[in-house]
């Protein structure tokens, strides 16, 4: 008898299915947000492989990592699917890739990538057996699929897909294993902490969700004052904004840029007390890994990707909805080509109206209960 979902009712598991294809090529912190629903296939099809349709950098984070992915296909840059990765020279075309994925047979495949509109036809093209995935308005249908609705949190929507090929969920909660690996780096590049480590990420593709710099160089003052120490992690495109936030500190922080691979990142916030983060993947990383959180987010983004849980987790939200340049409604997304946002070309920050205070109250509440953790 299948065990019964949390989330609902799920359909009948598919008898026979040897090999699972999922599509998340995106990225990381939208990779973060279907682990449950990996965790789900996986145990509601225990002896299945698992293959993640992903990009280069998912094979490095999952190599030799435990956990629900057996194998990667890296799946090639398309409009919809991904962007090329910086230097990345494709190995194929997507109509190649397509004709060698139809090669495995899958007997599953999943999308768990977004309303569907590029996506459902990749995953209808990989030939398995039976199809199941999420559907917008202007996307085709899959075997099985459900509406695609914006305003849903990330991990519950990807949940529901999995209970249409009878997977239920087994957690609401995105888990990533920490290798030894991960933590050698680390301590390599860090050394061990001989204080309650803070990591403060002031980085976000998108400058809408950026936290202002100078709030950050505040928050590591403090910080820093109350006895910790302080790091400042950033991509090497983020570069600008950590030596904002260095500079205006005005006290020792250590900046961390280029020094880490995705490994040694998952490492490192496994060995910090908090992280202190806009709404982006490293923040979400840092949850996964089970570290304390405070995250700076959009009110909109809170409902469909802040972590649900309060004993670790403080989000704090803006309740920004216009554009602080021309005024425009942006509800419901803040991101280009969704609704109420399409006539909008300003990329000013919509977190500018979160104080201070109350990033820094729920960073020492949460420090003292896990500011012993190393």
């Amino acid at each position: 008898m299948d065990a019964p979902n949390l989330l609902g009712p799920a359909t009948g598991r598919v008898p026979d299915a040897e090999r699972i294809a999922v599509l998340r090529a995106n990225a990381l912190g939208d990779f973060i947000f279907i682990l449950p629903a990996l965790d789900a296939l996986r145990a509601a099809y225990p002896r299945a492989e698992i293959v993640l349709l992903g990009a280069p950098w998912h094979a490095k984070l999952w190599r030799d990592r435990p956990g629900p992915v057996d194998r990667l296909l890296v799946v090639p840059p398309a409009p919809g699917i991904r962007e090329p990765e910086p230097g990345e020279q494709p190995e194929s075309t997507m109509v190649d890739f397509l004709g060698a994925a139809r090669e495995e047979r899958f007997d599953l495949a999943l999308q768990l990538h977004g309303g569907g509109a590029n996506s459902n036809p990749v995953v209808a093209g990989l030939g398995a057996r039976l199809t199941a995935g999420l559907r917008a308005a202007d996307a085709p249908p899959l075997d099985r699929w459900l509406r695609y609705v914006y305003y849903q949190h990330e991990v519950i929507r990807y949940l529901e897909v999995a209970a249409l090929v009878g997977a239920p969920a087994t957690t609401v909660v995105p888990t990533l294993a920490v290798t030894d690996a991960d933590r050698a780096e680390a301590a390599e590049i860090l050394g061990p902490p001989r204080r309650p480590r803070v990591a403060l990420h002031p980085g976000a593709t998108d400058t809408r969700r950026r936290w202002p710099a100078d709030r950050f160089a505040e928050v590591a003052r403090e910080l820093h004052g109350d006895g910790c120490e302080v790091l400042v992690t950033g991509t090497t495109g983020e570069q600008a904004v950590v030596e904002r936030v260095v500079a205006a500190a005005g006290v020792p922080v250590r900046p961390q840029v280029g020094t880490l691979s995705l490994g040694g990142l998952v490492g490192c916030y496994a060995g910090c007390a908090l992280v202190v983060a806009n709404d982006t993947g490293p923040l979400h990383l840092a949850a996964a890994v089970g570290t304390a959180t405070v995250g700076v987010f959009w009110v909109g983004n809170l409902i469909n990707t802040a972590n649900p849980l309060r004993a670790r987790h403080r989000p704090i939200s803006s309740w920004t909805v216009h554009c602080p340049v021309c005024g425009v409604d942006c509800v419901p997304g803040i991101y280009p080509h969704r609704p109420g946002d399409g006539d909008c070309p300003h990329r000013d920050s919509f977190v500018t109206d979160v104080p201070a205070i109350e990033v820094l109250e729920a960073a020492r509440e949460l420090l003292a209960v896990n500011g012993g953790r190393s």
